[in-house]
Protein backbone atom coordinates (compact mmCIF):
# COMPACT_ATOMS: atom_id res chain seq x y z
CA UNK A 1 0.00 0.00 0.00
CA UNK A 2 1.24 3.48 -0.78
CA UNK A 3 1.60 5.45 2.44
CA UNK A 4 0.04 8.70 3.50
CA UNK A 5 1.63 11.83 1.98
CA UNK A 6 5.06 12.27 3.64
CA UNK A 7 5.24 15.16 6.06
CA UNK A 8 1.46 15.56 6.36
CA UNK A 9 -0.10 14.80 9.73
CA UNK A 10 -3.59 13.36 9.09
CA UNK A 11 -5.19 14.96 12.13
CA UNK A 12 -3.64 18.38 11.44
CA UNK A 13 -4.75 18.28 7.80
CA UNK A 14 -8.25 17.12 8.78
CA UNK A 15 -8.50 19.92 11.35
CA UNK A 16 -7.34 22.46 8.75
CA UNK A 17 -10.05 21.34 6.33
CA UNK A 18 -12.93 21.27 8.80
CA UNK A 19 -12.15 24.73 10.14
CA UNK A 20 -13.31 26.13 6.82
CA UNK A 21 -16.91 27.31 6.39
CA UNK A 22 -19.00 24.17 6.05
CA UNK A 23 -19.85 24.72 2.37
CA UNK A 24 -16.12 24.94 1.59
CA UNK A 25 -15.09 21.71 3.33
CA UNK A 26 -14.04 19.05 0.76
CA UNK A 27 -16.01 16.11 2.13
CA UNK A 28 -14.13 13.51 0.11
CA UNK A 29 -10.65 14.69 1.11
CA UNK A 30 -11.60 15.17 4.77
CA UNK A 31 -13.09 11.66 4.92
CA UNK A 32 -9.89 10.23 3.49
CA UNK A 33 -7.72 12.06 6.05
CA UNK A 34 -10.03 10.69 8.73
CA UNK A 35 -9.18 7.19 7.50
CA UNK A 36 -5.49 8.13 7.32
CA UNK A 37 -5.56 8.64 11.07
CA UNK A 38 -5.98 4.88 11.35
CA UNK A 39 -3.76 3.56 8.53
CA UNK A 40 -1.74 4.82 5.54
CA UNK A 41 -3.91 6.29 2.77
CA UNK A 42 -2.75 7.63 -0.59
CA UNK A 43 -5.19 10.54 -0.54
CA UNK A 44 -4.53 11.92 -4.05
CA UNK A 45 -4.86 8.44 -5.57
CA UNK A 46 -8.13 7.83 -3.75
CA UNK A 47 -9.52 11.14 -4.93
CA UNK A 48 -8.56 9.98 -8.42
CA UNK A 49 -10.60 6.81 -7.91
CA UNK A 50 -13.67 8.94 -7.23
CA UNK A 51 -12.89 10.89 -10.41
CA UNK A 52 -12.71 7.62 -12.33
CA UNK A 53 -16.04 6.42 -10.92
CA UNK A 54 -17.66 9.64 -12.13
CA UNK A 55 -15.98 9.43 -15.53
CA UNK A 56 -17.31 5.91 -16.05
CA UNK A 57 -20.81 7.02 -15.10
CA UNK A 58 -21.29 9.48 -17.94
CA UNK A 59 -24.20 11.94 -17.83
CA UNK A 60 -26.80 10.53 -15.46
CA UNK A 61 -29.68 11.37 -13.17
CA UNK A 62 -29.56 10.51 -9.47
CA UNK A 63 -31.34 7.22 -10.25
CA UNK A 64 -28.82 6.50 -12.97
CA UNK A 65 -25.96 7.24 -10.59
CA UNK A 66 -27.44 4.80 -8.08
CA UNK A 67 -27.60 2.11 -10.78
CA UNK A 68 -24.03 2.92 -11.79
CA UNK A 69 -22.63 2.66 -8.27
CA UNK A 70 -24.83 0.00 -6.71
CA UNK A 71 -25.23 -2.28 -9.72
CA UNK A 72 -22.45 -1.74 -12.27
CA UNK A 73 -19.74 -0.86 -9.73
CA UNK A 74 -20.96 -3.27 -7.05
CA UNK A 75 -21.23 -0.99 -4.01
CA UNK A 76 -23.54 -2.36 -1.32
CA UNK A 77 -24.34 -2.23 2.36
CA UNK A 78 -22.20 -4.48 4.52
CA UNK A 79 -24.89 -6.64 6.07
CA UNK A 80 -22.41 -9.35 7.06
CA UNK A 81 -20.26 -7.20 9.39
CA UNK A 82 -22.02 -3.87 9.87
CA UNK A 83 -19.85 -2.85 12.84
CA UNK A 84 -16.50 -3.42 11.16
CA UNK A 85 -14.52 -0.16 11.57
CA UNK A 86 -13.46 -0.46 7.92
CA UNK A 87 -17.04 0.44 6.95
CA UNK A 88 -16.32 3.97 8.21
CA UNK A 89 -13.06 4.39 6.24
CA UNK A 90 -13.70 5.78 2.77
CA UNK A 91 -10.62 4.18 1.20
CA UNK A 92 -11.63 0.74 2.44
CA UNK A 93 -15.19 1.26 1.22
CA UNK A 94 -13.74 2.04 -2.22
CA UNK A 95 -11.61 -1.12 -2.06
CA UNK A 96 -14.21 -3.54 -0.75
CA UNK A 97 -17.32 -1.92 -2.29
CA UNK A 98 -18.99 -2.37 1.10
CA UNK A 99 -19.98 0.20 3.68
CA UNK A 100 -22.58 1.56 6.03
CA UNK A 101 -25.26 4.09 5.07
CA UNK A 102 -23.17 7.19 5.72
CA UNK A 103 -20.02 6.12 3.87
CA UNK A 104 -22.03 4.86 0.91
CA UNK A 105 -23.77 8.24 0.98
CA UNK A 106 -20.38 9.98 0.85
CA UNK A 107 -19.47 7.96 -2.24
CA UNK A 108 -22.82 8.82 -3.85
CA UNK A 109 -22.58 12.51 -2.95
CA UNK A 110 -19.00 12.91 -4.13
CA UNK A 111 -19.27 10.91 -7.34
CA UNK A 112 -22.54 12.71 -8.05
CA UNK A 113 -20.88 16.09 -7.50
CA UNK A 114 -18.22 15.22 -10.06
CA UNK A 115 -20.99 14.35 -12.52
CA UNK A 116 -22.89 17.60 -11.78
CA UNK A 117 -25.69 15.75 -9.97
CA UNK A 118 -26.82 17.44 -6.76
CA UNK A 119 -27.12 14.81 -4.03
CA UNK A 120 -27.34 15.94 -0.40
CA UNK A 121 -26.97 14.07 2.84
CA UNK A 122 -30.06 13.69 5.02
CA UNK A 123 -29.38 13.52 8.74
CA UNK A 124 -32.25 11.17 9.53
CA UNK A 125 -32.10 9.52 12.98
CA UNK A 126 -30.69 6.02 13.06
CA UNK A 127 -30.09 5.63 9.33
CA UNK A 128 -28.31 8.14 7.10
CA UNK A 129 -30.02 8.91 3.79
CA UNK A 130 -29.59 11.20 0.78
CA UNK A 131 -31.91 13.56 -1.08
CA UNK A 132 -31.92 14.53 -4.74
CA UNK A 133 -34.62 16.44 -6.60
CA UNK A 134 -36.96 16.27 -3.60
CA UNK A 135 -36.73 12.47 -3.37
CA UNK A 136 -35.13 10.68 -0.42
CA UNK A 137 -32.97 7.67 -1.26
CA UNK A 138 -31.35 4.96 0.87
CA UNK A 139 -27.73 4.22 -0.18
CA UNK A 140 -27.61 1.14 2.06
CA UNK A 141 -30.49 -0.32 0.03
CA UNK A 142 -28.98 0.44 -3.36
CA UNK A 143 -30.55 3.87 -3.67
CA UNK A 144 -34.14 2.75 -3.11
CA UNK A 145 -36.57 5.62 -2.59
CA UNK A 146 -37.76 6.10 0.98
CA UNK A 147 -41.46 7.10 1.07
CA UNK A 148 -41.21 8.48 4.60
CA UNK A 149 -42.55 11.92 5.54
CA UNK A 150 -40.18 12.19 8.51
CA UNK A 151 -37.19 11.40 6.31
CA UNK A 152 -38.37 13.87 3.69
CA UNK A 153 -38.43 16.64 6.29
CA UNK A 154 -35.15 15.70 7.96
CA UNK A 155 -32.44 18.37 7.75
CA UNK A 156 -29.79 18.38 5.05
CA UNK A 157 -26.41 17.34 6.42
CA UNK A 158 -23.38 19.37 5.45
CA UNK A 159 -19.78 18.21 5.65
CA UNK A 160 -19.37 19.00 9.36
CA UNK A 161 -22.44 16.98 10.26
CA UNK A 162 -21.49 14.05 8.03
CA UNK A 163 -17.92 13.85 9.32
CA UNK A 164 -19.03 14.19 12.94
CA UNK A 165 -21.56 11.40 12.45
CA UNK A 166 -18.96 9.17 10.79
CA UNK A 167 -16.74 9.67 13.82
CA UNK A 168 -19.64 9.07 16.21
CA UNK A 169 -20.09 5.70 14.50
CA UNK A 170 -16.39 4.93 14.90
CA UNK A 171 -16.51 6.04 18.52
CA UNK A 172 -19.40 3.63 19.22
CA UNK A 173 -17.62 0.75 17.45
CA UNK A 174 -14.40 1.30 19.40
CA UNK A 175 -16.32 1.46 22.70
CA UNK A 176 -18.10 -1.78 21.83
CA UNK A 177 -14.76 -3.45 21.03
CA UNK A 178 -12.96 -2.04 24.04
CA UNK A 179 -10.43 -0.37 21.74
CA UNK A 180 -9.20 2.56 23.82
CA UNK A 181 -6.58 3.64 21.26
CA UNK A 182 -9.20 3.65 18.52
CA UNK A 183 -11.63 5.58 20.72
CA UNK A 184 -8.98 8.18 21.54
CA UNK A 185 -8.17 8.55 17.85
CA UNK A 186 -11.84 8.97 16.89
CA UNK A 187 -12.34 11.60 19.57
CA UNK A 188 -9.26 13.55 18.51
CA UNK A 189 -10.69 13.84 15.00
CA UNK A 190 -14.26 14.44 16.17
CA UNK A 191 -13.29 17.27 18.52
CA UNK A 192 -11.51 19.03 15.65
CA UNK A 193 -14.91 19.66 14.05
CA UNK A 194 -16.64 22.91 15.03
CA UNK A 195 -19.77 22.48 17.10
CA UNK A 196 -19.26 18.98 18.49
CA UNK A 197 -20.62 18.49 22.04
CA UNK A 198 -18.45 19.49 24.98
CA UNK A 199 -18.97 15.98 26.36
CA UNK A 200 -16.72 14.63 23.61
CA UNK A 201 -13.97 17.05 24.59
CA UNK A 202 -14.33 16.06 28.25
CA UNK A 203 -14.18 12.36 27.31
CA UNK A 204 -11.04 12.92 25.25
CA UNK A 205 -9.46 14.85 28.13
CA UNK A 206 -10.12 11.91 30.47
CA UNK A 207 -8.59 9.49 27.98
CA UNK A 208 -5.57 11.69 27.36
CA UNK A 209 -5.07 12.02 31.11
CA UNK A 210 -5.28 8.25 31.59
CA UNK A 211 -8.42 8.53 33.70
CA UNK A 212 -10.61 6.17 31.67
Amino acid sequence: MVGTIPGVDPLARFAELVQRPEHEVPLDEAALWLAAGDHPVDVPARLGELDDLAARAGGLTADGMCRHLFVAEGFAGNTDDYYDPANSHLDEVLDRRRGIPITLAVVLIEVGRRASIVIEGVNAPGHFLVRSGGRVLDPFAGGREVPDADAASAPVAGAHVILARMLANLKAVHIQRGDVAGLRRALRFRTAIPGVPDADRAELHRLEAGLN
